[in-house]
């Protein structure tokens, strides 16, 4: 593979992805990051601003950061600015045949994305987490580490799925929410906010 990948974002998030991009065949990665103090990360240069995407007209791009309206707000940046945007996905997650992903997708390692499942622009499937059948996935949605989403299930545009979490089968969880680490979503989640608990419940 002769392009070079740039990562918006160098930080923690931007180090597993890195790591995904280098799996996947990419020899050369670079980061992008206004923090102009970060020089280099996971052993990458830093090259500047996140301005200066649009220098780089030949390479692709993928946002590693992990909050959700900061990622779309760049990666719609980066679109207006016709920059190619591409999904990464770790060679020892699991994804059934004709499953959907989106641009700017990253599915990290260990996940299992089962048959029938469509996800968005711009989400985060992470380190062993796992999504069952005929899911939606909405853009920019976070499915943190180890968590669980059963069949049948739509997770609103920008929600985060916390860490251990898990969400029963037909359930539907609006955008724009939280479910706190560990917590069990039993039924539909209809107004945004933040949920904990076992059930989940709305602080």
């Amino acid at each position: 593979m002769n392009r070079k990948l740039i990562l918006i974002g160098a930080s923690g998030q931007g180090k597993v992805v890195a790591d995904i991009a280098k799996k996947n065949g990419y020899s050369q990665i670079a980061f992008l990051d206004d923090n102009e103090t970060i020089t280099q990360c996971a052993g990458y240069a830093v090259l500047g601003k996140i301005a200066v995407a649009k220098q780089y007209p030949d390479c692709d791009f993928v946002i590693s950061i992990g909050n959700a309206v900061v990622r779309q707000k760049l990666q719609e940046w980066l679109e207006q600015q016709h920059l190619s945007i591409v999904s990464l996905i770790h060679p020892n997650a699991v994804v059934a045949e004709g499953v959907q992903i989106g641009r700017g997708t990253v599915i990290m390692a260990g996940t299992v994305i089962n048959p029938g499942t469509k996800i968005g622009c711009g989400c985060i499937i992470n380190t062993c987490s796992s999504v069952d059948h005929d899911c939606t996935i909405e853009d920019y949605a976070h499915i943190s580490v180890g968590a669980h989403v059963a069949g049948t299930v739509r997770i609103g545009k920008r929600t985060w799925i916390g860490a251990g979490a898990t969400v029963i089968n037909d359930v539907d969880i609006m955008e724009d929410c939280m479910v706190g680490a560990g917590a069990v979503v039993v039924k539909n989640i209809e107004r945004k906010g933040t949920y904990k608990g076992v059930p989940a419940r709305c602080d």
